[in-house]
């Protein structure tokens, strides 16, 4: 089967890109291992919701028009959502047909599935940041005893033993299970590293509405000066709640949650961790105070001080003077650990060469190393926000131009291209079987890169 394009993955970015090629009239075809939204339905626990705001759910041609534009949409909404986008849309989705491998052999991709074999001019890898979890290999080092989980993994409480859980990783994501688990009953020590603190509302609105307002999710990847590091920074410590409840170390530890600094390893039967918790605590709440005062000032420049709430602060993280460094999980009947400790995309099946010695993707704003392959959904892709549900626009709405470009200029080549032996000498060609075409300027060359 060919068609023009092929794009890996049903979900937002996938389905964004979709209808940006369908309004182009480009020709494809949407491969998905699952069913639409599969990650969404698969790979979440049960109690997940959204970090953004509902008025912030929207892709390209749809958005949220529900009743609670402010509230934050749980798994079965979020995945009605997509599934109601991809039926709007009209998008050609094979379902349940899973990606085994993709070869390029210079002029087209060949990809191979469970479901048979499809050849593309072009490829768009939108498969997710979030396949694996990344486990550090200090795991191997622990008792088997121990059950070790990851958020990938895990659905409840109810599935992990009746006894302490160590969390290792203090973005959303361990925060969130840190203080579902402690809930439960079950005794929960963190292990914290580099976090990044923020409210859940400020002055009255909801921080992704600041986040957007001063511009910050629009900034492009071009613009960031350690671009490395912003794309391996964790996610901000949120939880979408009705409440629009703070979710912060203060938080856990007034729970009874206990904090730890990182784990750095596992020797003599004992745990250990790094003694800088003070110093990660407090960068954390710098960064925090830096981001308000940034938001003060625009308050005050645009004049938006006199119809909101008055400037505030938070108290600084609360730590103990001198966090314990070394912990015996069977003296203390930790029975579970939970590897919060961020995810990596897999590319197993990818057999082009365009992966860094990270396994990750050599790309430029989401065009990849690799004529006609493209790559959505990644962190700061394109801009800031390129991770988000939103971000997913704008990132579409270029890369589908910039690919338009690259098709219509190979087919422009395509009809050019000479036939050996076959074509008759004009007094204008300078040597036997060459064509020299008429000049013209090439098609998409203004297309952003």
């Amino acid at each position: 089967m060919r068609t023009r394009c092929i794009i890996i993955g049903a979900g937002h970015s996938g389905l964004a890109m979709s209808r940006c090629l369908s309004a182009r009239s480009i020709d494809h075809v949407v491969l998905e291992r699952g069913e639409i939204a599969n990650s969404w339905k698969q790979e979440r626990w049960d109690s997940l919701k959204l970090l953004t705001p509902n008025w912030q759910t929207r892709l390209p041609g749809m958005a949220y028009d529900g009743p609670d534009p402010d509230g934050y949409m749980a798994m079965p909404e979020l995945i009605a959502f997509l599934q109601r986008y991809a039926g709007e849309i009209s998008a050609p989705v094979e379902q349940n047909t899973r990606v085994s491998s993709v070869h390029y052999d210079g002029d087209t991709y060949r990809v191979a599935t469970s479901r048979g074999n499809w050849q593309s001019d072009a490829l768009v890898v939108a498969s997710g940041a979030c396949n694996r979890a990344q486990v550090p290999a200090m795991a191997a080092t622990l008792p088997a005893s121990m059950v070790m989980t990851t958020p990938l993994l895990y659905r409840n409480p109810d599935q992990l033993p009746q006894a302490g859980v160590l969390v290792v990783g203090a973005s959303a994501t361990g925060l969130q299970l840190a203080e579902e688990i402690h809930r439960s009953g079950r005794p929960v020590t963190l292990a914290v590293g580099e976090h990044v603190r923020l409210p859940r509302v400020y002055r009255g609105r909801d921080i992704q509405w600041w986040l957007d307002a001063l511009g910050i999710f629009d900034q492009g990847h071009d613009e960031i000066d350690d671009l490395a590091r912003g794309r391996s920074l964790p996610s901000p410590q949120l939880i979408g709640s009705r409440e629009h409840e703070i979710l912060d170390l203060n938080r856990l530890s007034a729970l009874g949650v206990e904090l730890r600094g990182r784990l750095a390893g596992f020797n003599d039967g004992k745990l250990q961790f790094s003694g800088s918790l003070g110093n990660v605590c407090a960068l954390a709440d710098l960064k925090m105070e830096r981001l308000l005062n940034s938001i003060d000032e625009w308050a005050t420049r645009t004049g938006l001080d006199s119809e909101i709430d008055a400037s505030h602060r938070h108290p600084a993280t609360r730590i103990d003077d001198s966090p314990a460094l070394m912990m015996d999980p069977a003296r203390q009947n930790i029975k579970t650990i939970m590897w919060a400790t961020g995810y990596r995309p897999d590319y197993s099946w990818l057999q082009v060469p365009v992966l860094d010695r990270k396994g990750m993707i050599r790309h430029q704003g989401g065009i990849a190393d690799s004529p006609g392959m493209y790559l959505m959904g990644m962190p700061l892709l394109r801009r800031r926000k390129s991770s988000f549900i939103h971000g997913a626009a704008d990132d579409a709405l270029e890369l589908s131009a910039h690919l338009a470009g690259f098709l219509e200029r190979k087919s422009r080549a395509a009809r050019v291209r000479p036939i050996a032996g076959n074509l008759p000498q004009r007094a204008d060609n300078p040597k036997p079987g060459l064509f020299i075409p008429r000049p013209s300027s090439p098609m998409g060359a203004d297309l952003p890169a």
